[in-house]
């Protein structure tokens, strides 16, 4: 598959999902962009914007198989990653796995979980396996996780510790419809009798994993290499800055980056290409000085503040 051809996957697969999600482009393409540089995204948002919805259609469209994992407070790291059970027939014990081995898998409020469970989650996610009673056990390939987490909601509520959060490639909200988008929602509803609208199957596993592999094709001059390092270490030397972007979220910039160049249909990047993906990339991954949140400040304006700060390369 070659980039023109990854592009055209890539549009008719966000074609796909916003018939049935309603929300702009640019967010659907950032949560595409989460599989194509074989990682994962969160999103957070008020509830009844889409979350779940969306995280459907994307593994609908796709052609994967899906799994949802509501977390709760007393939600045991069995109960994502599977457990023994014992099979009376023949007298033993045999795996049965949990609903992580899926290769869409939609953990729904993820931060509704005790640590335990998260840490469970946080081993899936980085290296993707499980591992059960000693054994380890490998995911299905591709694995894509989308987590939500409702920002408004704290009580009964286990932060997310920073090392989970950091093994998220893109963080991103799919936010409040416009009154045209909300409207075309609405007479959506009134058009059919299923209560969930159906999406179309635009891809198979296959051919996912193939369009996985061409973003390793996009050429990155060693200036934009530069620049990309210029913004990471930027955020560490901000002054509302306590924790900034660890050498993982530098790679992880690098592999948004080029994903973002095959959506675009580009077989190289640019600053603009850049740029573009540093805010949902960067901005979850800084930790504010105690200051910085006193004064209401926002991890997005301090990516922004350096973005603006930092000269920008002349590629050819």
């Amino acid at each position: 598959m070659d980039i023109d051809e990854a592009a055209e996957a890539c549009a008719g697969v966000v074609d796909a999902i916003a018939e049935t999600v309603v929300s702009d482009r640019e967010f659907l393409e950032t949560t595409l962009l989460g599989l194509l540089a074989r990682g994962h995204v969160l999103l957070e948002d008020v509830p009844g914007t889409g979350k779940t919805l969306t995280a459907r259609s994307v593994a609908t469209a796709l052609g994967l198989s899906f799994s949802r994992i509501q977390f709760t407070p007393d939600l045991l790291p069995a109960d994502v990653t599977g457990s023994h059970v014992f099979n009376e027939q023949r007298r033993e014990f045999e795996f049965r796995e949990g609903p992580i081995f899926s290769n869409v898998v939609l953990a729904d409020e993820i931060n509704r979980a005790p640590p335990k469970t998260q840490s469970a989650l946080l081993e899936a996610m980085e290296e993707r396996q499980v591992t059960v009673g000693g054994e380890t056990r490998s995911l299905p390939d591709p694995f894509f996780v989308i987590a939500t987490q409702n920002p408004i909601e704290h009580e009964g509520t286990f932060p997310l510790p920073e090392a989970q959060v950091d093994r998220f490639v893109a963080k991103t909200s799919i936010g409040y419809p416009s009154f045209e988008g909300e409207a075309s929602l609405l007479r959506r509803r009134a058009n059919r009798e299923q209560r969930s609208p159906s999406v179309e199957r635009v891809l198979t596993p296959d051919r996912v994993e193939t369009l996985q592999r061409v973003p390793e094709t996009v050429r990155v001059h060693d200036d934009l290499i530069d620049y990309m390092l210029e913004l990471t270490r930027g955020t560490r030397s901000d002054h509302r800055v306590a924790v900034g972007v660890s050498p993982r979220g530098s790679q992880r910039l690098f592999e948004a980056t080029r994903a973002r160049a095959v959506v675009e249909g580009r077989e190289y990047a640019t600053p603009d290409t850049v740029k573009a993906v540093a805010r949902p990339v960067l901005a979850h991954r800084l930790v504010l000085t105690a200051d910085a949140r006193v004064d209401d400040v926002e991890k997005e304006t301090v990516v922004e503040d350096v973005l603006s700060k930092t000269p920008v390369p002349t590629v050819d």
